[in-house]
């Protein structure tokens, strides 16, 4: 099963790449997770929202659309679990307010995020990282394409559902459904201490924790605190095309 979505994965980003106009920087969003997924998408402070900022990706499928061709900076993350009900569309893990298009709006952690800004030029350099600072809910790397220089594939391949502490854990239905995402240290318990906050809010101060040290061990490629290592934001000079690929 593994080799499949594999090879499906390759064949849509060759599809892409096949599509993709000469000079346009592509972004792409793949789902080899064996369900539905709800990409979300939130542009920084000043930056266009993309996509109307959330959309349907069936498994096995993917999505290509142009980025803006100077600067663009935001994240993105997975929403699973979205469903109408009662004239209301939500979703489990990752929700943005009750809305399918996101327009902007952040997500309800955790959730796996993808951080990156993206500038297109010669001589300019896009930078990108996985983040489980949030906590986690599905799998998901970030390739560049045709990049130069060191453009790593980074992210977390592993499902941490499986292996989540019981006291990280959130569960739908709550209390006896299964694991559906992994809480952080902080959304868990909320001290200053494992959040970063006041005292704690310096590279001298904000310390790993037994628990982001549960999702390094896992996925040593991402941000697990607040003041990880900046080192961990990879740069690569002028990718066309940069693939987020949820699940593996």
């Amino acid at each position: 099963m593994a080799s499949t979505l594999f090879l499906t994965a390759t064949f849509l980003v060759l599809c892409t790449l096949s599509t993709a106009t000469q000079g346009e920087f592509i972004l792409t969003m793949v789902n080899n997770c064996p369900f539905t997924v709800w990409p979300a998408i939130q542009p920084n402070s000043g930056h266009a929202v993309l996509e109307r900022g959330g959309f349907a990706l069936n498994s096995l499928t993917h999505r290509s659309f142009p980025a803006p061709t100077q600067h663009w900076s935001g994240r993105v993350w997975a929403r699973t679990g979205c469903n109408y009900a009662n004239n209301r569309f939500s979703c489990v893990t990752g929700d943005c307010g009750g809305r399918l298009e996101c327009g902007g709006l952040g997500g309800a952690t955790p959730a796996t995020l993808v951080q990156y800004t993206l500038h297109h030029g010669p001589n300019d350099l896009s930078s990108y990282g996985v983040s489980l600072v949030d906590g986690f809910n599905v799998p998901m790397t970030v390739t560049p394409h045709e990049g130069k220089g060191h453009c790593p594939v980074v992210g977390c391949r592993a499902n941490l559902l499986a292996t989540c502490p019981d006291r990280l854990q959130v569960r739908s239905p709550p209390g006896h459904g299964p694991v559906v995402a992994c809480k952080s240290g902080c959304e868990a318990f909320g001290t200053d201490e494992l959040c970063c906050r006041n005292h704690y809010n310096s590279e001298q101060t904000c310390r790993a924790s037994s628990f982001s040290e549960f999702f390094k061990h896992a996925c040593p490629a991402t941000f697990t605190f607040a003041h990880d290592n900046p080192t961990l934001m990879h740069q690569c000079s002028s990718p066309r095309e940069l693939k987020i690929i949820f699940c593996h």
